[in-house]
């Protein structure tokens, strides 16, 4: 990942410099803030000497809501968390509803998550360098990505029924098998999106304006990072060699070959480098899980947490109680709690169940990378100006959905 322009010295704070300073709100309507968040700006000049990010405006009570409804039907308030990822959030929360309840989906399954995972990856990184890219003045590498990513909406309408709000993930498996030639649609698209990816790199990644609004800006250095808990593509363009999927595999992602991406400077032209870099990994993946995908069912053989098949429910008195109890009061989950990560497009993100048994959770709790990656802008932006704004929050990758779950 090596770069052939020099980087500028980063911006300091004035000293000395006399005159009022002044504040400023940035946001909640900016199109540059990525959503319903507000930045109380306080300036020297166009300098920013102070940045306290407010956010809230959004919230919805997702945690609360899960209370108050069986796991299935929680899945579709996932989707709505982090939505430009929906199906990488409904795969999270059902993992951690699993590894309460001790439950081993089946090969077939753990290769169908692992496709609809980073075809979630491709299309949320698709969509936060298209912003990035339009927030630092290009507006053809914005409709590039986007006409790409149209194409994997499709994929997802041929696979779920929906192109955003997926609802896809069930506990102990999906809401529905593969449709026929689904998989070959699939690996046409991966065939023609790595040369439209090197179309986007080539247009943007060396651009000369680009480079010099985004390299030497905004570095987050390995301990700050930590510090903050970053996680995702924000921590790994510090330089921290750290994956889910290759730390602590779930899925069965040890089974396939990719690499784990690092950056090497922080700054916001790294962040830009490891998130390209990462769809090319994530195509590596596919077409593995294509090459290596199962036969067999998708879901577990356990009446008390999956749905029996609709012939058998039209046909089968004891299949027609089994759907009844499963739709109308949950899968059937044991007392405890369990938590669990999941390496999303955004970071790592964790959900946190607690148990007294039943088909609904007593308590749920989010870890939304979001959040977090939010949380560095009062660190980070102060020394800045007011016109890196754009390219500083474009290149942390937020969404509100999440912040404000």
């Amino acid at each position: 990942m090596s770069k052939e322009f020099t980087y500028p010295e980063p911006p300091m704070l004035s000293e000395g410099r006399i005159g009022e300073k002044m504040i400023l709100n940035m946001g909640p309507s900016h199109p540059s803030t990525h959503g319903v968040l507000r930045l109380k700006l306080e300036l020297d000049g166009d300098l920013i000497l102070r940045c306290d990010p407010i956010i809230g405006q959004l919230h919805r009570g997702d945690e609360k809501i899960a209370e108050n409804m069986t796991y299935n039907q929680f899945v579709p308030y996932t989707d709505r968390m982090d939505y430009l990822a929906p199906i990488a959030n409904n795969v999270a929360f059902a993992l951690c509803a699993e590894k309460l309840a001790g439950i081993e989906i089946t090969e077939r399954c753990k290769a169908i998550r692992v496709i609809c995972c980073e075809l979630s990856r491709i299309t949320s990184h698709l969509v936060g360098i298209s912003a990035y890219a339009m927030d630092a003045g290009s507006w053809t590498g914005f409709m590039y990505c986007y006409t790409q990513r149209e194409k994997i909406c499709t994929l997802f309408e041929e696979l779920t029924g929906a192109r955003l709000t997926t609802s896809y993930s069930r506990i102990g498996g999906l809401a529905r098998d593969l449709p026929d030639g689904w998989l070959g649609n699939l690996n046409s698209f991966c065939n023609k999106f790595l040369p439209a990816l090197d179309e986007i790199d080539k247009l943007i990644t060396r651009n000369r304006i680009f480079v010099d609004r985004a390299a030497g800006i905004g570095i987050i250095t390995p301990e700050q990072a930590m510090q903050w808990g970053l996680t995702g593509a924000n921590l790994r363009a510090s330089g921290v060699n750290t994956d889910l999927r290759k730390d602590v595999p779930y899925l069965g992602y040890e089974n396939y070959d990719f690499d784990v991406v690092i950056g090497a400077g922080g700054d916001c032209y790294d962040r830009w480098l490891v998130r390209i870099e990462e769809m090319r990994q994530s195509v590596r993946i596919i077409r593995q899980a294509i090459e290596k995908m199962p036969d067999g069912p998708v879901n577990v053989a356990n009446p008390l947490i999956s749905l029996p098949p609709k012939d058998g429910v039209l046909r089968n008195m004891e299949d027609l109680i089994n759907n009844f109890m499963v739709v109308t009061q949950g899968p059937d989950l044991p007392e405890g709690e369990a938590y669990f990560e999941a390496e999303n497009p955004k970071g790592a993100l964790g959900f946190y169940i607690i148990s007294r048994g039943g088909g609904v959770p007593y308590r749920v709790r989010v870890r939304g990378p979001s959040f977090v990656s939010l949380s560095i802008a009062q660190e980070l932006l102060p020394g800045h100006n007011i016109s890196d704004i754009p390219v500083l929050l474009g290149s942390l990758d937020f969404v509100l959905g999440e912040c404000d779950r």
